[in-house]
């Protein structure tokens, strides 16, 4: 059996310590345009307040940095244990996620000084003596990787609250993330032969358990669209009827469009006066036919692929066919990790011989491995330097609110 994957690998202080600061400013430069109101409201379960985030994170180095490293450690508010403990049994009892909005108390200010207080505190630990530094190193890289799937999801939720607001207010410049160039080039088909592959993370750097053990698969010989599929693609979809044919559907997927009344991704407006627009972080925008479609569930993605006479890639033909584009000539894979989630056909489970850490960090992500697709790649609001070939993101079915989009693939045979 393989043993637990090993998160105290990273062991440059000195890099980690510049990288600690960064990360955790970061955080805050989303934060920044907000008002203390945007940042405790809660738009759906399935979303956190930023003020959430933001204290959750800091929960998180309080919790397995210092409570376990720090000489004569003392919580810097008994009750923020179970306040802002997200879905870790083995620390103990949590606030239900449905009424983190409800939590107007601790204010919005006393979660900044929570932040400065652990900071300060993680900052001196770390430049401690060199056995107590070195220890807690591997976690400290951890608790930052965990903060910025955090960053993430603050201005995914932040997206969605606005949305919800009828005035669909500005959340601010935000250069990168919702100014993404449309694409240049006509999608084209990569060719990849049948084999035998290798897919997961080698552990020679940092990666999340459940990237590992790297291990073999085979696939069949299959063909990987160039680009994304685009909002023009996709508006051809709706318009030949796709929201409204069972044929392109899976049955549970039939179910939640009719449930839901859905006609559109997530954000689409469409009336007479203004054509279709969507909400984007800067307001309601002009829908750009060329630019790569985003917030769209496992289910449409599906249908669409349907539709177009297509599949979803699996998470094995898609992680593959990146390693093997590189140093291919003409046409290459665009817009991997820079744009928008990609889903996959693949069902969220473990890798053979994948074995979960010991103790509540276990529990980061192997619990969740039921019920959940498995999304490739990175999005325009995954923060620089944290998506890699190997990163298996995961959402159920019906989530929509992320960065997420679709890549075609089919089969030689279709091909």
């Amino acid at each position: 059996m393989n043993a637990p994957h090993d998160y105290h690998r990273l062991a440059d202080p000195a890099a980690l310590r510049t990288r600690f600061i960064a990360v955790r400013a970061r955080t805050m430069a989303l934060i920044a345009p907000l008002s203390a109101e945007d940042c405790g409201a809660q738009s759906m379960p399935d979303a956190s307040p930023a003020k959430w985030h933001a204290a959750h994170t800091t929960w998180f180095f309080e919790t397995f940095i210092l409570e376990p490293f720090e000489a004569g450690f003392r919580a810097h508010h008994p009750a923020f244990r179970m306040l802002f403990n997200s879905y870790y049994n083995g620390v103990g009892d949590k606030h239900e996620r449905a009424q983190r909005g409800l939590l107007t108390r601790p204010a919005h200010a006393d979660v900044l000084a929570y932040r400065a207080d652990v900071d300060a505190r993680v900052l001196a630990l770390m430049a401690s003596d060199r056995d107590t530094a070195s220890e807690c190193t591997g976690l400290i890289a951890l608790g930052l990787q965990h903060e910025q799937q955090h960053q993430e999801l603050i201005v995914t939720d932040m997206k969605h609250l606005l949305w919800m607001n009828p005035l669909k207010p500005v959340y601010g410049p935000m250069p990168g993330i919702d100014s993404v160039p449309p694409v240049q080039d006509v999608s084209q088909w990569l060719s990849f032969e049948a084999g035998i592959v290798m897919i997961g993370h080698d552990a020679d750097s940092f990666s999340f358990d459940n990237e590992a053990p790297r291990h073999r698969q085979f696939v069949e010989g299959f063909s990987l669209a160039s680009r994304l599929v685009t909002n023009g693609e996709y508006r051809a979809f709706i318009e030949d009827g796709g929201y409204a044919d069972p044929s392109f559907w899976l049955s549970e997927g039939w179910d939640w469009v009719n449930a839901h009344g859905l006609s559109q991704p997530l954000y689409w407006h469409h009336d007479s006066e203004c054509g279709w627009q969507e909400f984007t972080l800067c307001g309601m925008q002009q829908i750009e036919p060329d630019a790569a479609l985003t917030h769209v569930a496992y289910f449409e993605a599906e249908a669409y692929a349907r539709w177009a006479g297509a599949r979803l890639p699996t998470e094995a033909e898609w992680e593959s066919a990146v390693a093997g584009s590189e140093g291919r000539q003409g046409a290459v894979l665009s817009q991997l990790d820079d744009t928008c989630w990609q889903w996959t056909s693949s069902s969220y489970a473990p890798y053979p011989g994948y074995v979960p850490q010991p103790g509540a960090l276990g529990e980061y992500n192997g619990k969740f491995m039921v019920n959940q697709y498995v999304l490739r790649g990175g999005s325009r609001a995954t923060p620089a330097g944290h998506s890699r070939v190997t990163y298996r993101n995961f959402f159920p079915a019906t989530a929509r609110w992320q960065f997420s989009g679709i890549r075609l693939a089919r089969s030689s045979s279709a091909a």
